[in-house]
């Protein structure tokens, strides 16, 4: 089915075997192996008790990988994961893991509730149940080897996942009264990069099965489009040189701009855009850009209202806009604009107002288009295509357009 395996020492530990993680890091990582910049093996843990593990062992933990968009189909045979680990059926194997010398780095998405602390978790429940809880296991384990620690790069979708993360192994150690000199190896010992991911992966293409010309259950599918902001110490990039290797990454000390890039480029764009849309009878995001009336809106919207509020370098925003229109338009991608929707009330507060806000502040006047998102918004709520809470429908349906105002200004 696939080629011989290649044999590489085991360099990275990864919570999670799901589509995302195997068509961004692992992708990633093959990419890097493949062109001679790293040599990195990565033994997957399966976090949960129930998961894919089985179908990536019996295909050898290799898969394909196929990227899709405008600029055509890539195919990447992937082949860095060594192998699966199972710590509700084989606990010991995964202490194991704390043991291996090359190990550095630990990778993880476990969802967005997977950083999180829970109380009843036990140093000797095997396992414990949450994926910290996990972590700081094994990490008792490496502290009494006497080997260095990890560098942890979370990719879960929460603000400061890294630090988030260190929070909560303290937290652990101390419930679990694991001693001074443990806490100070977790302070001292070990890195806990934040990172910001931005990639749509697609997964399984059910109803669009590529032939390969061998079986693979597990292939997996993305856009092209790739992002990995890493804060954290520069001097570790040279432990991972994915950048080296041409992909998309970035170390940085502070990930607060581009996250506020994200969040008012991309996902302010898709929020500006629903209610303006739908209103129209527009059905999905590709749609739109396929318009020309709809295209300039949203071009009005990124490149002379959004960009202008921003502090990045402006030929940096450019480009990342440039972008977003171009993974807008991919034809393999069926974004519904009423999946967008859900939760408007909250997304237009975090993602559009502080543009217009901050638009308002350095030009002394409101910007024109934004403003017809925000009518658009309050029209939206009138109808019956609003999907948010009913405390959310009723609060735009009984008040004024002011009064609305005043409420995302809080």
């Amino acid at each position: 089915m696939f080629t011989e395996k290649k044999i590489r020492p085991e360099t990275i530990i990864q919570f999670g075997e799901g589509g995302f993680l195997r068509g961004f890091a692992d992708w990633m990582i093959q990419k890097a192996d493949d062109c001679g910049k790293m040599n990195a093996g990565v033994v997957v843990v399966q976090p949960i008790e129930k998961g894919m593990c089985d179908m990536l062992t019996a295909q050898n933990c290799n898969y394909t990988h196929i990227i899709r968009g405008t600029q055509g189909v890539e195919k990447t045979v992937i082949d860095v994961i060594t192998r699966c680990v199972k710590p509700y059926e084989d606990y010991n194997a995964f202490l194991a893991l704390a043991a291996n010398p090359e190990t550095k780095f630990v990778i993880s998405n476990t969802t967005e509730a997977g950083i999180s602390f829970d109380e009843n978790d036990k140093l000797s429940d095997a396992p414990p149940k949450s994926f910290p809880g996990k972590v700081t296991a094994l990490l008792y384990e490496r502290f009494k080897t006497g080997l260095p620690g990890f560098i942890f790069i979370p990719c879960e979708l929460i603000d400061k996942n890294g630090e988030r993360l260190k929070e909560i192994i303290l937290k652990y150690a101390q419930l679990w009264q694991l001693g001074d000199d443990f806490r100070n190896y977790v302070e001292a010992e070990n890195h806990f990069c934040s990172s910001l991911v931005d990639r749509i992966n697609t997964g399984y293409p059910k109803d669009d099965m590529p032939d390969l010309g061998y079986k693979d259950n597990l292939i997996n599918t993305s856009e092209y489009f790739h992002l990995w902001v890493i804060e954290g110490d520069k001097k570790l990039e040279a432990e991972l040189p994915l950048r080296e290797a041409g992909l998309n990454v970035i170390w940085t000390d502070n990930l607060e701009p581009y996250r506020t890039r994200k969040v008012r480029i991309l996902n302010g764009a898709h929020t500006a855009l629903v209610p303006y849309a739908m209103l129209r009878g527009f059905k999905t995001v590709k749609e739109c850009v396929d318009d020309g009336e709809m295209l300039a809106y949203l071009k009005n919207c990124i490149y002379n209202e959004i960009i202008p509020t921003l502090d990045l370098p402006e030929k940096e925003l450019k480009e990342y806009a440039d972008n977003v229109l171009e993974r807008f338009a991919n034809p393999y991608i069926k974004h519904y604009l009423s999946s967008i929707a859900l939760n408007s009330f909250s997304k237009f507060k975090v993602r559009v107002m502080p543009s217009i806000i901050e638009y308002k502040k350095r030009f002394g006047k409101y910007p024109e288009t934004l403003m017809k998102a925000f009518d658009a918004f309050y029209e939206f709520y009138k109808t019956d295509m609003a999907n948010d809470t009913p405390e959310a429908i009723e609060l735009v349906r009984s008040s004024s357009k002011e009064e609305v105002w005043k409420k995302l200004c809080e």
